[in-house]
């Protein structure tokens, strides 16, 4: 199976499961500022990680729903800084997943040009290391934040949890490999 077939079930699995969620929740997310979110996926980097070291879970839920989970909320902060001035929050399921898939469009473009230019590297690093770079952007967009969005010379937030969505898609595959 080629990179694209992979991400693309791999992408198919998450907005799913993001409907779902829209179904039972609605968008109540809507009403978090990104620095929460953000902080909502730092959880979810660090349970992974603490799940990677212990190698056991006590709550039963293993890493690859923490994975989709980064995905998804990563998904959701892109969504909130491309409805900055929208002060709904409740998001019609046909716009929202519209949306879902716009910004997908966008990651998945983004990956593939950067798989084209590193010749697919991920395929050999470890899970392990992917988590980490997932918890130091999650780091650098929280100072971004905290900078009220000033960079001199970095990528913005938006970047950031591009990549984060991409290391997460890339776990799932070789998880599932």
């Amino acid at each position: 199976m080629n990179t694209e077939t992979q991400y693309r079930q791999v992408v198919d699995r998450c907005k799913a499961l993001f409907l779902k969620k829209n179904q039972d929740y609605g968008t109540a997310w809507r009403i978090l500022r990104l620095p929460s979110i953000t902080d909502q996926i730092f959880i979810k980097a660090q349970r992974i990680r603490t799940l990677q070291e212990k190698g056991v879970s006590k709550v039963g839920e293993g890493i690859e729903p923490e994975f989709v989970g980064i995905i998804n909320y990563c998904v959701m902060a892109l969504i909130q800084m491309e409805l900055r001035d929208d002060r709904r929050t409740d998001i019609p399921t046909a716009e929202l997943e519209q949306r879902y898939d716009a910004q997908m469009t966008v990651v998945m473009n983004l990956l593939f040009a950067k798989n084209h230019d590193y010749g697919e590297a991920w395929r050999d690093m470890r899970v392990s290391s992917m988590t980490d770079i997932i918890l130091m952007k999650l780091l650098r967009t929280k100072q971004i934040e905290d900078n009220a969005g000033a960079t001199l010379v970095s990528e913005g937030v938006d970047a950031n949890y591009m990549d984060m969505i991409n290391y997460a898609v890339f776990c799932l595959i070789k998880l599932s490999e």
